[in-house]
């Protein structure tokens, strides 16, 4: 069974990189990646290896979730960043990796585009893929929420979890959605469904949170690690137990969870911030749990990177991801 690609703004382009040879040996990112045009391995077809799922990218162009909560814009490029910095990356995946193109949020239609990129990711898991968007603000979060909620396997009834690597809640209470608003409007989603949200958040900045967002952290029943606990025994501890609890997982990254001297181009640098050890080994074990159904990372801005430092750290993450 062969499904058609889901629409998108932007068609995805070449990648490039350095070029050591023709052979798999050789390989590098810009060299393995392939457009999508639909497909997988279908629901209701052989279910393989977890571990060598196709993966698809799909790029989302958005910070205007970023402009409405008063943050840096700049993360509308940052699709075109990631790819730049994964393409010279060299290739040791064990499964294909396509490129479903971007969708593109314009003219402030936020809610529209977070919808249409929703009905790609869901096209694309049902069609037996891992997916991983590349965004754009921390709006990106909400629109791979519709995707996963609306996909074959939480609408057959598997628990999902969100987990969250950031230095803040995102639960704002908001007339308008915006990057700081996403998880409380996954939680009423959520109650709309019949289902309780499961969310957890490494790497919260006390600082970076009013006690009103504490207050609804705790009525939500939001499971959380200061970034100051965040040794790599705590969070490994944190991580595997919030997994024992869930069927499938969403992952999503914020970049500005890492120090400010790791991940300057971010609307939010962070004052403490989690060490880039500690986010990578969380990576590997979500990786390694069997239960990743989609993962995003969030809020590079490549306008505020310093010789692309941020896009080169967050492009090893996701070929750890990936792995």
């Amino acid at each position: 069974m062969v499904l058609p690609s889901p629409p998108v703004d932007l068609p995805p382009e070449p990648w490039t990189g350095r070029f050591d040879g023709e052979g798999q040996e050789h390989r590098r990112w810009w060299q393995a990646v392939s457009p999508y045009s639909g497909g997988g391995r279908p629901v209701g077809g052989s279910t393989g290896s977890v571990a060598t799922r196709p993966a698809v990218i799909l790029g989302f162009a958005s910070d205007e979730g970023v402009r409405r909560n008063k943050g840096r814009p700049g993360a509308a490029k940052a699709p075109a960043a990631f790819r730049a910095a994964l393409g010279p990356l060299a290739f040791h995946l064990d499964r294909q990796v396509f490129d479903a193109g971007d969708v593109e949020v314009s003219g402030g239609a936020l809610e529209d585009g977070q919808a249409r990129a929703g009905h790609a990711i869901t096209a694309m898991l049902d069609a037996g893929n891992l997916t991983a968007v590349l965004g754009g603000g921390h709006e990106t979060a909400f629109a791979s929420y519709l995707g996963v909620a609306a996909s074959a396997a939480v609408q057959a009834g598997k628990r999902l979890g969100v987990l969250n690597l950031d230095a803040h809640f995102d639960l704002r209470d908001e007339p308008a959605p915006s990057s700081g608003t996403p998880f409380l409007q996954m939680a009423h989603a959520e109650a709309a469904a019949g289902r309780e949200l499961r969310y957890a958040v490494v790497g919260i900045s006390e600082p970076g949170n009013t006690r009103a967002l504490f207050n609804t952290a705790g009525r939500l029943g939001v499971q959380y690690v200061l970034d100051e606990d965040c040794s790599a025994a705590r969070v490994e501890s944190f991580v595997a137990g919030f997994l024992a609890g869930v069927d499938v997982l969403y992952l999503t990254i914020d970049l500005d969870v890492l120090p400010a001297s790791v991940a300057p181009g971010v609307s939010a640098p962070a004052a403490y911030g989690v060490p880039l050890p500690v986010i990578s080994a969380v990576c590997r074990q979500v990786a390694q749990s069997g239960k990743l159904l989609h993962f995003d990372v969030a809020e590079l801005n490549p306008a505020f990177d310093i010789d692309g430092r941020t896009a080169k750290v967050a492009a090893r993450l996701v070929d750890t991801l990936l792995r």
